[in-house]
């Protein structure tokens, strides 16, 4: 019996009666990358079909709601037989995304000596006395957008349009792909006595979340098992965890790594850092939603039940997604004043104001914490990170430091982040299977994260990894990578 994608993207409700989300356009692989199906197998293609995903509509329960039209890929992208589709009456799926392919760095359209007017031949950050130039976009971030006049009496406030999910944030979003020889290759390294890890990591470590959940639905659908129960009833260790964070896909990945970080005594704040820090408002949604439908708890009472104080204040923040949207303007005189009040706020030797800072730094979007950072340096000859670092400590200290540098330069913050994970005395393993893999679903970014590691540290990201690992593990990290 044959098994065919299905034409469908699944949804849930919001969290707490969240808007919809417009979906993102899904950014195809090279032509050709799937050679067409034999003739005569299954059914016929379709044609020029469109794909509904399913957003989130403000109650509670499960059924899907219309949103508008998933554009489908052109023709000759993804051949339209095989397997890969969900069955109708699955609701839900893993996806994939942090992690997707967001579309390359633009400029943003400021005119030269105004925020936001980057060189045209500089691609990370921007010189002194120019604000706002934006790093290669990575997976999760938002997409960069020009940057117009401000609504009258307004900060960038409902301006524009609503960044979409990012790829692999809309549950079971796919398209008409063949997954046969993915599918029956990973089952053939899986049956009779063995394991052929090369060939898991051949077939699984370099697709995008679109494919990864097109396969693990084939597989599914095809030897009627679970293709993660399998992986780890034949695997071990950080390659499986690896293996079943690949198939899970970016926002199921989010959602276990979130409630990992927080059940049992104590809390993984690095984690908390890694997964909500600087996402979009529809990112942000979709993980709320995610984490109550595979645990029926709330994220948010899960993090004021293991956060207090400040730190609890300041994800609940986080959590409300109310993010000034990538197409918030950027204006000189709101700049100027969000500079003055976090002086007032972290800047003077009194004391701090926390919670002014916090709300300042969660609320604005990436190119405004840019132009933000640039014009504090300017202004007081000291960095805003080396304020942040004199005046926090522990864990809110982490979280302001991490939000200001992925705002200025995502890839070079990703490298920090991985030379962290292996710095030291011992390799923190299961930070390390989180960013590597968190990264790898754009190949674009992932690339500048590399360049970003070797200008830093003068050295490959590979040979380090290679350095601090071992086995199967080292061969999936590295496939990761390159």
């Amino acid at each position: 019996m044959a098994y065919y994608p299905g034409q469908q993207q699944g949804g849930y409700p919001p969290y707490q009666g969240q808007s919809p989300v417009p979906p993102q356009g899904y950014q195809q692989p090279p032509p050709n990358q799937y050679p067409p199906p034999p003739q005569g197998y299954g059914q016929p293609p379709m044609q020029n079909q469109q794909y509904p995903p399913q957003g989130y509509p403000p109650q509670q329960g499960y059924p899907p709601q219309q949103q508008p039209p998933y554009n489908p890929p052109p023709p000759g992208q993804y051949p339209q037989q095989g397997y890969g589709a969900p069955p109708p009456a699955q609701p839900y799926g893993a996806p994939p995304g942090q992690y997707g392919a967001p579309p390359p760095a633009q400029p943003y359209g400021a005119p030269p000596g105004q925020y936001g007017a980057p060189p045209p031949v500089q691609p990370y950050g921007a010189p002194p006395g120019q604000y706002g130039a934006p790093p290669p976009q990575p997976y999760g971030a938002p997409p960069p957008q020009q940057y117009g006049a401000p609504p009258q009496g307004q900060y960038g406030a409902a301006a524009g349009h609503p960044t979409p999910p990012s790829v692999g944030y809309i549950p079971n979003q796919t398209v008409p792909m063949d997954v046969r020889a993915e599918v029956e290759g990973l089952h053939k390294a899986m049956k009779g006595f063995g394991t052929n890890e090369k060939e898991l990591i051949q077939i699984l470590a370099k697709k995008d979340p679109i494919q990864i959940n097109a396969i693990r639905l084939g597989f599914n659908q095809r030897f009627m098992k679970d293709l993660i129960k399998e992986i780890e009833r034949e695997t071990s260790g950080y390659f499986e965890k690896g293996l079943v964070a690949i198939i899970r896909g970016p926002l199921t990945s989010d959602a276990y790594a979130l409630y990992d970080a927080m059940k049992g005594l104590g809390t993984k704040e690095s984690v908390l850092n890694d997964v909500l820090c600087c996402r979009s408002n529809a990112d942000i949604n979709a993980i709320k939603a995610e984490y109550h439908h595979r645990f029926q708890k709330s994220l948010e009472s899960d993090i004021r039940g293991d956060l207090s104080a400040g730190t609890e204040q300041m994800f609940v923040m986080i959590l409300s997604a109310r993010r000034n949207e990538e197409s918030a303007p950027i204006v000189p005189q709101m700049i100027d004043q969000d500079v003055s009040e976090l002086q007032r706020a972290i800047g003077s030797m009194i004391g701090k104001d926390s919670t002014q800072t916090c709300q300042l730094l969660t609320s604005r979007s990436d190119a405004q914490i840019r132009a933000i950072s640039q014009a504090y340096q300017q202004k007081f000859r000291k960095s805003l990170e080396s304020v942040i670092k004199s005046k926090f400590s522990g864990h809110m200290e982490d979280a302001l430091l991490l939000i200001v540098a992925r705002a200025n330069n995502r890839a070079a913050s990703d490298a920090v982040q991985l030379e962290d994970s292996m710095a030291g005395i011992g390799t923190k393993d299961e930070l390390l299977v989180q960013r590597v893999v968190r990264a790898h679903w754009n190949r674009q970014h992932m690339q500048a994260v590399r360049a970003e590691y070797q200008k830093k540290y003068k050295r490959d990201l590979v040979s380090r990894i290679k350095g601090e690992t071992r086995g199967d593990y080292e061969r999936l990290m590295v496939a990761c990578v390159e």
